[in-house]
């Protein structure tokens, strides 16, 4: 009975841990558009610019407050003491009764009619910072995707390398089993058979590793994506066979100048800081307003006796105001205005030359890639007949051990290598799209 129970609980243990491990870790593929879709959604980085734009879209409204008309309402009631009449010589005072509740009520309104562009290059300010906000979300988009892209495409080389040491592993492991029946045999030392297992220990090692990074990899993705932990996101394989396009170095530089986000901000830099220098002009000018209001008081008490009564009046006119100070005090601001649109002129100067200098420098290495990519494959074609050629004839007993080490040393290499170019080309060409800003 103990033993059927036993086995009972093995058995369901079993089928627990296995729903466990389901639970804790599945398999995902996902392609690139798959990654950048879910990171406009979860990425909280992406999500604090969105936050920004709201924001800025807020400050528009607020400067078009300015054109709304201003209205003001006071209510006051207070406690006065009685007066007392005293003669110019400080002499002969006498009490004079007021009537001791006070009230006051007053309305006032004025409306902006000119004031010299303030408000509207204020508005007009509100808006390019809009912008710039919206553009800061393409930068930060950008730099995400960028990140992603780097993420994604050393999980696919990684995932790659895995299977080539996989694969260079059970090579090693058949070669140290020749090794040792040839051993067994006394036909090679004891000291061939030890080499051989250093080198299956290495490649060993090598797989623990690249499972390593192929597990921080895919926590990096999943914490940016705002997936859950048990998922294993899989690259997808077809992207290698994907034809990129290899356009002329001239068509590069149209979309970067078009499309690039820190261009664009440069230039809205400057045109922001037009308007600011507008709004410091503004100072000097008049500005008019059209002004009405009303009043009730009482008592009224600029008549000797006071007269216990309320007085209500109202009025409608226009009222000019000017700031003389500001013929004194603007210069100074003026000035620094002129120096700040000189520095962001030429800041995106700065920001343009290096656009275009890293545009022309990636396409360099893009065209590179493929250059190496093709060097690649002949000397993988060339690794693996050397291989071969030198397994046959170490079985055959015409080659030492370490002649095969090297051409296993070799082939790995190749094999590696064609694998990195392979990535090396689809990431130079996600690397244009980022700095042309078109990711």
């Amino acid at each position: 009975m103990n033993k059927f129970f036993l086995l009972i609980m093995a058995f369901c243990a079993s089928l627990c841990s296995g729903d466990l491990y389901a639970q804790v870790e599945h398999d995902r593929v996902m392609t690139i558009e798959e990654i950048f879709s879910l990171a406009d959604r979860n990425s909280k980085s992406i999500r604090s610019f969105i936050t920004g734009i709201r924001e800025a879209q807020e400050e528009v409204n607020v400067a078009k407050n300015a054109r709304l008309p201003e209205i003001e309402a006071s209510l006051s009631f207070s406690f006065l003491g009685n007066g007392c009449l005293i003669e110019r010589n400080l002499s002969h005072g006498m009490k004079a009764p007021i009537p001791h509740l006070g009230n006051n009520f007053a309305i006032e309104a004025s409306q902006a009619v000119y004031t010299g562009g303030a408000i509207t290059h204020s508005i007009a300010l509100a808006k390019l910072q809009e912008q710039s906000a919206r553009l800061s979300l393409d930068v930060n988009r950008n730099q995400v995707r960028f990140i992603l892209v780097g993420y994604y495409l050393d999980l696919f080389k990684q995932s790659n390398l895995l299977q080539v040491y996989e694969k260079n592993i059970e090579l090693a492991r058949q070669v140290l089993r020749d090794i040792q029946v040839k051993n067994s045999e006394g036909l090679v030392l004891k000291n061939d058979v030890t080499r051989y297992e250093l080198l299956l220990a290495n490649l060993e090692l090598a797989r623990i590793q690249i499972r390593n990074s192929l597990a921080i990899l895919n926590a990096n993705l999943l914490t940016t994506l705002g997936l859950p932990e048990e998922i294993r996101i899989q690259p997808d394989t077809s992207l290698v066979d994907r034809s990129l396009p290899v356009e002329n170095k001239d068509y590069w530089m149209n979309r970067a100048r078009m499309h690039a986000p820190l261009l664009k901000q440069g230039a809205l830099s400057v045109e922001m800081s037009k308007h600011q220098d507008k709004l410091i002009k503004s100072e000097r000018l008049p500005k008019l307003a059209l002004v009405a209001g009303n009043h009730f008081d009482g008592p009224i008490i600029i008549e000797v006796p006071p007269i216990n009564q309320n007085f209500n009046y109202w009025y409608i006119g226009v009222g000019l105001k000017y700031n003389i100070s500001s013929l004194y005090k603007t210069n100074k601001s003026v000035r620094r205005s002129r120096f700040s649109m000189q520095r962001v002129t030429e800041q995106y100067d700065d920001v343009k030359e290096q656009t275009e200098l890293a545009v022309k420098a990636d396409y360099i290495k893009y065209l590179e890639a493929y250059e190496q990519l093709n060097t690649l494959l002949k000397s993988v074609e060339l690794a693996n007949q050397n291989y071969a050629v030198i397994h046959n004839r170490y079985k055959n007993d015409m080659a030492l051990i370490t002649d095969m080490l090297d051409a296993s040393n070799a082939k790995l290499s190749a094999e590696v290598e064609l694998i990195n170019a392979r990535i090396h080309i689809i990431f130079s060409y996600y690397k244009l799209l980022y700095v042309s800003g078109i990711l």
